[in-house]
């Protein structure tokens, strides 16, 4: 009631646990993603991700790292004890985890399950956690590295279970969040495997690349993004004020219909940036259609005290601490790069186009079509006699020619064509030009707007 004193009392631990975890574990992709980088901070040379019923029923990630020694096994699930950071320092952050959360906050909304064998050690130990409750450590059968098991996700919490979209976008997601570290890391194997059902289906299967870094992260991103990125994508590579920007952004005409082919990593991390997809988006403004979307994989590395990523349990989300740098670098390395492609277009468009003109059978015959009288009309016309044109002296013809050559000479060459009312087509010295006429005559206006204003 209004104006009534209540006695301030402290939670116990169990619900407070369980109030912590909605931050860090909002639905099993955020458990898969929390497992995944522990095993990626212990060196783990390859990680398998076993889920059943998107991840409700059964997840299940087992790893070849460092392991954790047997009297570590329970303070592991405490909150707040990690390996990662020592607590003196809060700004240079190297690991994708310090928080310390996200074994207890699993173990307090689920049935967890750790088994381990540290490096050097002559035998694995495990232990369970249900709802929070840790039970004793004990001997286990493992191999090097450790294996985290969750079963009944949110059963302590089951209206979280309401909230859940369905399987198929909660595996989805899953999917997602492993591809995303998979970019991050390309000297890690990973695999994912959906059991749902009794029967093992693989959805990811990634082998670490080999070679130099920058060889082994085209290939990783060209195997995860697939549809040939390799080939329809130009290299990035930029330094402004301390930031480094690497990476590949796809060709104007290799762009999607939605935003999910768009991957940041800040000092190796998967992020979420509004500033970042801005500024992709800013690079593009004059490339592609406002509905359309670019594919790219961008890498920013800076010192780790010009960025906070404490912004979140989750951390995908960061904060710069000079924004307009960060913004600006992306931007003009992302329109240098895509200037020096020129008009190259996506194999996949070119591709289907030239298909339309390739040799094959002969379509099925369905008979003589009745001419209209329109298409009569036009026979008869062109069958008339008409005068022979005068032929133009030698001079003239040559100097004719000349222009022709120098008009094609120019960035747009020579209109040949117009289609549909709406786009000219233009021959170059090497290929054709097919321009929007209309936006055309905008960048024109624009130009010599500017132009004006100037004088």
């Amino acid at each position: 009631m209004q104006g009534e004193t209540r006695q301030i009392r402290r939670l116990p631990e169990a619900a407070a646990n369980r109030i912590a975890a909605g931050e860090v574990v909002e639905r099993p992709a955020s458990a898969v993603k929390e497992l995944v980088e522990n095993a990626i901070d212990a060196g783990a040379r390859r990680i398998a991700v076993a889920v059943a019923d998107a991840g409700k029923t059964l997840i299940r990630v087992a790893d070849d790292g460092a392991g954790i020694a047997a009297p570590e096994l329970a303070l592991a699930l405490e909150r707040h004890a990690t390996s990662k950071i020592d607590g003196s320092d809060l700004v240079h952050i190297l690991t994708y985890g310090f928080r310390g959360e996200a074994l207890p906050s699993i173990a307090s909304v689920a049935r967890l399950t750790l088994t381990s064998r540290a490096a050097g050690a002559a035998e694995a130990w495990g232990l369970e956690a249900r709802g929070g409750a840790v039970g004793e450590p004990r001997p286990a059968a493992h191999g090097p590295g450790t294996t985290v098991e969750v079963r009944d996700l949110f059963s302590a919490t089951p209206a979280r279970l309401k909230f859940l979209r369905s399987d198929r976008a909660e595996l989805g997601a899953i999917t997602e969040a492993i591809r995303r570290l998979a970019m991050a890391e390309p000297g890690i194997g990973f695999r994912l495997d959906d059991l749902t059902g009794g029967t093992a289906r693989t959805l990811i299967a990634l082998d670490p690349a080999a070679g130099d870094p920058a060889a082994a992260r085209l290939a990783r991103i060209d195997a995860v993004l697939g549809q040939g990125f390799a080939q329809n994508a130009v290299a990035i590579a930029a330094e402004r004020e301390g930031l480094a920007l690497s990476g590949f952004a796809g060709l104007p005409t290799y762009s999607r219909g939605s935003g999910g082919r768009q991957f940041f990593f800040v000092n190796g991390r998967p992020v979420q940036d509004r500033l970042l997809i801005g500024a992709l988006r800013a690079g593009y403004a004059d490339l592609i259609a406002r509905d359309r979307h670019p594919v790219a994989a961008l890498y920013l590395d800076c010192d780790p005290a010009r960025i906070d990523v404490n912004v979140h349990p989750a951390k995908a989300e960061i904060r710069f601490r000079e924004p307009g740098i960060a913004r600006g670098l992306v931007v003009s390395a992302l329109r240098h790069a895509l200037a020096g492609a020129g008009h190259r277009t996506a194999t996949t468009v070119s591709d289907a186009a030239l298909g339309a003109f390739r040799e094959g059978p002969a379509p099925a015959w369905r008979g003589p079509a009745r001419p209209s009288a329109g298409a009569v009309a036009s026979a008869l016309a062109f069958d008339a006699p008409r005068p022979m044109p005068a032929e133009a002296p030698e001079a003239e013809a040559a100097e004719a020619d000349a222009d022709a050559e120098e008009r094609r000479a120019l960035p747009l060459g020579t209109a040949r064509a117009q289609l549909h009312r709406t786009y000219i087509v233009a021959e170059t010295a090497d290929g054709l030009v097919l321009v929007d006429q209309h936006a055309a005559h905008e960048r024109l206006v624009f130009e010599r707007l500017k132009r004006q204003t100037a004088e």
